[in-house]
């Protein structure tokens, strides 16, 4: 392989985590950098693609758990995710059978589903939100 090889490899990789920014092809435009250095100290094809797998895993292995600590430590939970684990109120009495029922979850309404197919929960209980499928929530009586 030749310079101009690494060179396009590490520029595209480092296009895509510029564009992305998400820790995601960090670690390969890293491993061409490395590779391109091999490439320049005389090392042949094959040893050049050793080094930039080898380079390339171990930044994942070993750099991104640290990375993703601390420069990604400001993600929001996004609606659905935060969802989960909440206390809500029934609006409409909630019947998996008839596929009705509501909840009022930090002061937005939800379609809701027991978890029990066949326990129904009647309006103004509490209950805790389990999961979220699409868009409903899947939710117990709160204990």
């Amino acid at each position: 392989m030749n310079a101009f090889t690494w060179l396009i490899a590490f520029i595209a990789f480092l296009g895509v985590e510029l564009i992305t920014i998400g820790l995601a092809s960090i670690w390969f435009a890293v491993g061409s950098l490395c590779a391109l250095l091999a490439l320049a100290l005389g090392a042949n094809m094959w040893v050049q693609l050793g080094v930039f797998f080898v380079v390339s895993v171990a930044c994942m292995i070993l750099v991104r758990p640290f990375a993703m600590k601390y420069v990604n430590k400001d993600v929001e939970k996004t609606n659905v995710e935060a969802v989960t684990g909440k206390t809500g109120k029934v609006v409409e009495p909630i019947n998996n059978i008839e596929g009705k029922g509501t909840v009022l979850i930090d002061g937005l309404e939800w379609t809701a589903r027991t978890e029990d197919e066949d326990v129904t929960i009647e309006a103004d209980q509490l209950v805790k939100v389990v999961r979220v499928e699409g868009v409903k929530a899947i939710v117990k009586v709160e204990e």
